[in-house]
């Protein structure tokens, strides 16, 4: 039977058109299942741990659609620590629901770190979390307004965010929001399919809660 594909819809995540792709290998299924399992042992550690310290999340995820909220979910306990979480996978929810800035997004895209800073802080404002979390960036399969696929920016806000190394082309820290807090924000470039740019972004930014919560 043919399929037809329809136009993507427009204000979606860059990179994200409708388009086939080849089937992953073996050794690729091997290595985003362990991806997988990795992201369940950092999810237990995350809720295991702020429940014991009485700290909250929230999240406000794009290309990685729910992914990362999901993680936590499945592992009880987790209404302790997780307050919410915010889809935003069109552009123009960024700023009319998580508070990012217009003019960033018209004059950058959403696939910016300033981006994941403000989508970091706005979440936590917005579910009254102790952290806020945020991923953006071009899951494939193809580049998008100038970035290339696997190109991620996640973050992570909080008044616990501390600049406590020199920032690099690849990890630094924003100032947002209006209790002016401290986002440490990373710069990846992801291998592999949609599958895998998604896995390794919530698989990263879980992680980096776990740096900054340490």
């Amino acid at each position: 039977m043919t399929q037809t594909q329809e136009p993507s819809p427009p204000g979606l995540e860059p990179g994200d058109a409708d388009e086939s792709e080849l089937a992953a290998s073996p050794h690729h299924a091997v290595a985003d299942a362990e991806i997988a399992a990795d992201i369940d042992q950092t999810a237990a550690q995350i809720v295991s741990a702020l429940s014991e310290q009485g700290r909250t999340v929230a999240i406000a995820e794009s290309l990685t659609g729910g992914m990362v909220s999901a993680s936590l979910v499945a592992i009880a306990g987790a209404s302790a620590v997780l307050r919410g979480a915010v889809v935003a996978y069109a552009t123009e929810l960024k700023k009319d629901i998580l508070g990012v800035d217009p003019a960033l997004l018209s004059a950058k895209g959403p696939v910016d770190p300033d981006v994941a800073a403000q989508m970091a802080g706005g979440v936590r404002e917005l579910l009254k979390a102790d952290y806020g979390l945020a991923t953006t960036g071009v899951a494939g399969p193809g580049p998008a307004d100038g970035a290339p696929a696997g190109r991620v920016f996640v973050a992570v806000a909080g008044p616990l965010v501390k600049a406590s190394q020199p920032a690099t082309d690849l990890d630094f820290y924003r100032t947002v929001g209006h209790e002016q807090v401290t986002a440490r924000v990373l710069r990846l470039d992801l291998p592999g399919d949609r599958a895998a740019i998604r896995l390794g972004s919530a698989a990263r930014v879980l992680e980096l809660l776990v740096e900054v919560n340490s």
